[in-house]
Protein backbone atom coordinates (compact mmCIF):
# COMPACT_ATOMS: atom_id res chain seq x y z
CA UNK A 1 0.00 0.00 0.00
CA UNK A 2 1.17 3.71 -0.72
CA UNK A 3 -0.83 5.62 2.13
CA UNK A 4 1.47 5.66 5.34
CA UNK A 5 0.54 5.53 9.40
CA UNK A 6 -1.50 9.07 10.08
CA UNK A 7 1.22 10.08 12.53
CA UNK A 8 -1.61 12.96 13.04
CA UNK A 9 -3.96 10.63 13.87
CA UNK A 10 -1.83 8.78 16.36
CA UNK A 11 -0.96 12.16 18.58
CA UNK A 12 -4.00 13.33 18.84
CA UNK A 13 -5.05 9.67 20.13
CA UNK A 14 -2.95 10.37 22.22
CA UNK A 15 -4.59 14.19 23.43
CA UNK A 16 -1.22 15.53 21.96
CA UNK A 17 -2.23 18.65 20.48
CA UNK A 18 -1.36 18.70 16.31
CA UNK A 19 -1.01 21.52 14.25
CA UNK A 20 -1.85 22.37 10.33
CA UNK A 21 -2.17 24.30 7.52
CA UNK A 22 -5.40 24.66 5.20
CA UNK A 23 -3.93 25.62 1.39
CA UNK A 24 -5.97 26.72 -1.68
CA UNK A 25 -3.50 26.19 -3.48
CA UNK A 26 -2.26 22.73 -5.20
CA UNK A 27 1.07 23.82 -5.63
CA UNK A 28 3.20 20.41 -4.20
CA UNK A 29 6.25 22.52 -2.93
CA UNK A 30 4.01 24.13 -0.29
CA UNK A 31 2.90 20.68 1.30
CA UNK A 32 6.91 20.12 0.90
CA UNK A 33 8.20 23.52 2.93
CA UNK A 34 5.21 22.86 5.53
CA UNK A 35 6.23 19.11 6.10
CA UNK A 36 9.49 20.09 6.44
CA UNK A 37 9.03 22.82 8.96
CA UNK A 38 7.33 20.64 10.92
CA UNK A 39 3.65 21.00 10.72
CA UNK A 40 1.48 17.57 11.42
CA UNK A 41 -0.65 17.86 8.29
CA UNK A 42 -1.36 19.51 5.47
CA UNK A 43 -5.06 20.63 4.62
CA UNK A 44 -5.90 21.10 0.60
CA UNK A 45 -9.04 23.63 0.87
CA UNK A 46 -11.13 21.75 -2.18
CA UNK A 47 -14.45 23.93 -1.03
CA UNK A 48 -13.05 27.58 -1.41
CA UNK A 49 -10.21 26.09 -3.75
CA UNK A 50 -10.63 25.18 -7.75
CA UNK A 51 -8.61 21.59 -6.94
CA UNK A 52 -9.60 18.28 -8.14
CA UNK A 53 -8.44 14.83 -6.88
CA UNK A 54 -6.06 14.71 -9.97
CA UNK A 55 -4.65 18.17 -9.25
CA UNK A 56 -4.41 16.77 -5.10
CA UNK A 57 -2.07 13.75 -6.25
CA UNK A 58 0.88 15.41 -6.68
CA UNK A 59 0.35 17.15 -3.32
CA UNK A 60 -0.28 14.06 -1.68
CA UNK A 61 3.21 12.22 -2.89
CA UNK A 62 4.95 15.77 -1.97
CA UNK A 63 3.09 15.21 1.79
CA UNK A 64 4.42 11.34 1.73
CA UNK A 65 7.51 12.54 0.97
CA UNK A 66 8.32 15.10 3.86
CA UNK A 67 5.58 13.21 6.77
CA UNK A 68 3.02 14.97 6.74
CA UNK A 69 -0.31 14.25 6.70
CA UNK A 70 -2.63 14.80 3.74
CA UNK A 71 -5.74 15.58 4.38
CA UNK A 72 -8.76 17.83 2.32
CA UNK A 73 -11.62 19.86 2.75
CA UNK A 74 -14.76 19.33 0.42
CA UNK A 75 -18.05 21.21 0.03
CA UNK A 76 -20.21 18.70 -1.84
CA UNK A 77 -21.92 16.00 0.27
CA UNK A 78 -20.88 13.36 -2.17
CA UNK A 79 -19.73 10.13 -1.49
CA UNK A 80 -18.34 9.71 -5.05
CA UNK A 81 -15.83 12.48 -4.40
CA UNK A 82 -14.69 11.65 -0.72
CA UNK A 83 -13.75 8.14 -2.59
CA UNK A 84 -11.98 9.70 -5.43
CA UNK A 85 -10.12 11.57 -3.01
CA UNK A 86 -8.82 8.64 -0.70
CA UNK A 87 -7.84 6.52 -3.20
CA UNK A 88 -5.46 9.08 -4.64
CA UNK A 89 -3.81 9.34 -1.44
CA UNK A 90 -5.73 11.30 0.88
CA UNK A 91 -5.75 10.42 4.56
CA UNK A 92 -9.09 12.41 5.83
CA UNK A 93 -11.80 14.20 4.87
CA UNK A 94 -13.05 17.08 6.27
CA UNK A 95 -17.00 18.05 5.55
CA UNK A 96 -18.68 21.63 6.30
CA UNK A 97 -22.41 21.87 6.32
CA UNK A 98 -23.20 18.91 8.02
CA UNK A 99 -26.70 19.30 9.53
CA UNK A 100 -27.48 15.63 11.18
CA UNK A 101 -27.00 12.78 12.08
CA UNK A 102 -28.12 10.93 9.05
CA UNK A 103 -25.06 13.49 7.22
CA UNK A 104 -23.06 12.35 9.51
CA UNK A 105 -23.11 8.57 8.57
CA UNK A 106 -23.42 9.55 5.21
CA UNK A 107 -19.63 10.80 5.74
CA UNK A 108 -18.43 7.73 8.08
CA UNK A 109 -19.60 5.18 5.63
CA UNK A 110 -17.62 7.13 2.87
CA UNK A 111 -14.54 7.10 4.16
CA UNK A 112 -14.53 3.36 5.78
CA UNK A 113 -14.57 0.44 4.66
CA UNK A 114 -16.75 -2.54 5.87
CA UNK A 115 -17.27 -3.38 8.98
CA UNK A 116 -17.35 0.29 9.43
CA UNK A 117 -18.56 2.57 6.87
CA UNK A 118 -19.45 1.38 3.04
CA UNK A 119 -16.37 2.69 1.09
CA UNK A 120 -16.21 1.04 -2.24
CA UNK A 121 -12.90 -1.09 -3.39
CA UNK A 122 -11.27 -0.61 -6.39
CA UNK A 123 -7.36 -0.41 -7.96
CA UNK A 124 -6.27 2.67 -6.57
CA UNK A 125 -3.17 4.37 -5.90
CA UNK A 126 -4.17 3.96 -2.30
CA UNK A 127 -3.55 1.01 -1.83
CA UNK A 128 -0.83 0.73 -4.65
CA UNK A 129 -3.15 -1.03 -7.12
CA UNK A 130 -3.63 -4.49 -5.75
CA UNK A 131 -7.42 -4.41 -4.32
CA UNK A 132 -7.97 -7.16 -6.25
CA UNK A 133 -4.60 -8.78 -5.62
CA UNK A 134 -3.49 -11.60 -3.43
CA UNK A 135 -4.25 -10.97 0.74
CA UNK A 136 -3.23 -7.70 0.82
CA UNK A 137 -6.61 -6.20 0.50
CA UNK A 138 -7.98 -7.44 3.97
CA UNK A 139 -4.42 -5.51 5.18
CA UNK A 140 -5.16 -2.33 3.12
CA UNK A 141 -8.87 -2.48 4.42
CA UNK A 142 -7.64 -2.97 8.25
CA UNK A 143 -4.91 -0.33 7.53
CA UNK A 144 -7.46 1.79 5.64
CA UNK A 145 -9.59 1.80 8.43
CA UNK A 146 -7.31 2.70 11.62
CA UNK A 147 -6.10 5.54 9.51
CA UNK A 148 -8.32 7.53 8.00
CA UNK A 149 -9.86 10.30 9.68
CA UNK A 150 -13.60 11.91 9.29
CA UNK A 151 -13.84 15.51 10.38
CA UNK A 152 -16.78 17.06 10.66
CA UNK A 153 -16.99 21.08 10.86
CA UNK A 154 -19.28 22.93 13.09
CA UNK A 155 -20.19 26.65 11.64
CA UNK A 156 -23.88 28.09 12.87
CA UNK A 157 -25.27 27.90 16.17
CA UNK A 158 -28.55 25.96 15.27
CA UNK A 159 -26.76 22.92 14.85
CA UNK A 160 -26.27 22.94 18.69
CA UNK A 161 -29.06 20.96 19.69
CA UNK A 162 -28.18 18.16 17.04
CA UNK A 163 -24.50 18.01 17.66
CA UNK A 164 -24.02 15.83 20.90
CA UNK A 165 -25.59 13.19 18.72
CA UNK A 166 -23.73 14.12 15.35
CA UNK A 167 -20.30 14.01 17.51
CA UNK A 168 -21.40 11.02 18.97
CA UNK A 169 -21.81 9.06 15.55
CA UNK A 170 -19.06 6.25 15.53
CA UNK A 171 -16.31 6.66 13.42
CA UNK A 172 -15.98 10.53 13.50
CA UNK A 173 -12.39 11.82 14.90
CA UNK A 174 -12.79 15.12 15.28
CA UNK A 175 -14.68 18.37 14.36
CA UNK A 176 -13.47 21.75 13.28
CA UNK A 177 -14.79 25.09 14.90
CA UNK A 178 -14.87 27.60 12.08
CA UNK A 179 -15.11 30.99 14.01
CA UNK A 180 -15.71 33.57 10.79
CA UNK A 181 -18.61 31.50 9.49
CA UNK A 182 -19.82 31.11 12.96
CA UNK A 183 -19.73 34.90 13.94
CA UNK A 184 -21.32 35.57 10.45
CA UNK A 185 -23.81 32.48 11.50
CA UNK A 186 -24.73 34.65 14.89
CA UNK A 187 -24.81 37.78 13.04
CA UNK A 188 -21.34 39.71 13.56
CA UNK A 189 -19.95 39.98 10.04
CA UNK A 190 -16.95 41.79 12.00
CA UNK A 191 -15.46 38.51 13.30
CA UNK A 192 -15.71 36.13 16.36
CA UNK A 193 -14.12 38.53 18.81
CA UNK A 194 -17.22 38.63 20.51
CA UNK A 195 -18.32 36.99 24.04
CA UNK A 196 -21.45 35.64 22.32
CA UNK A 197 -19.31 33.59 19.87
CA UNK A 198 -16.92 32.47 22.04
CA UNK A 199 -19.73 31.51 24.18
CA UNK A 200 -21.32 29.08 21.44
CA UNK A 201 -17.39 27.82 20.53
CA UNK A 202 -16.77 26.66 24.54
CA UNK A 203 -20.24 25.34 24.24
CA UNK A 204 -19.18 23.12 20.89
CA UNK A 205 -15.74 22.00 22.31
CA UNK A 206 -17.56 20.86 25.56
CA UNK A 207 -19.63 18.33 23.63
CA UNK A 208 -16.90 17.39 21.47
CA UNK A 209 -14.90 16.41 24.68
CA UNK A 210 -17.89 15.13 26.10
CA UNK A 211 -18.01 12.66 22.84
CA UNK A 212 -14.52 11.99 23.49
CA UNK A 213 -13.53 13.47 19.51
CA UNK A 214 -10.62 15.82 18.78
CA UNK A 215 -11.83 19.25 19.14
CA UNK A 216 -9.97 21.92 16.57
CA UNK A 217 -10.15 25.26 15.94
CA UNK A 218 -8.79 27.96 13.24
CA UNK A 219 -5.67 29.99 14.57
CA UNK A 220 -4.00 33.14 13.24
CA UNK A 221 -0.86 33.11 15.48
CA UNK A 222 1.43 31.15 17.34
CA UNK A 223 -0.47 33.14 20.85
CA UNK A 224 -3.81 32.66 19.34
CA UNK A 225 -2.61 28.81 18.72
CA UNK A 226 -2.03 28.44 22.47
CA UNK A 227 -4.89 30.10 23.75
CA UNK A 228 -6.85 27.50 21.97
CA UNK A 229 -4.92 25.08 23.35
CA UNK A 230 -5.64 26.53 26.97
CA UNK A 231 -9.15 26.34 25.97
CA UNK A 232 -9.44 22.51 25.32
CA UNK A 233 -8.40 22.30 21.66
CA UNK A 234 -5.97 19.77 20.26
CA UNK A 235 -6.20 20.84 16.85
CA UNK A 236 -4.95 23.42 15.80
CA UNK A 237 -5.44 24.97 11.68
CA UNK A 238 -3.99 27.87 10.18
CA UNK A 239 -4.42 29.42 6.67
CA UNK A 240 -1.32 29.69 4.37
CA UNK A 241 -2.11 32.86 3.23
CA UNK A 242 -2.10 33.91 6.72
CA UNK A 243 1.08 32.49 7.82
CA UNK A 244 2.56 34.10 5.14
CA UNK A 245 1.39 37.21 5.91
CA UNK A 246 2.40 36.89 9.35
CA UNK A 247 6.29 36.08 8.59
CA UNK A 248 6.48 38.84 5.51
CA UNK A 249 5.41 41.55 8.10
CA UNK A 250 8.26 40.08 10.63
CA UNK A 251 10.63 40.38 7.98
CA UNK A 252 9.81 43.51 6.33
CA UNK A 253 11.59 46.71 7.33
Amino acid sequence: MLIRPNLTKQKLRQNIPVYGVISTSDDPQLAELFGLSGFDYYMLDAEHGLIDPAQAVNVIRACERTNITPLVRIGPKDPKLVLQYLDAGMLGIMMPGLESVDEVKMLVDAVKYQPVGKRGMGISRASAYTAYTGTSAPEYIKFSNENTMVIIQFEDEKLLPNFPAMCAVDGVDACIIGPRDLSLNIGFPDGPNHLEVHTVIDQAIAIMKNANISAGITAGTRADAAKQVARGVNMILAAFQSLIFSVSKEFLP
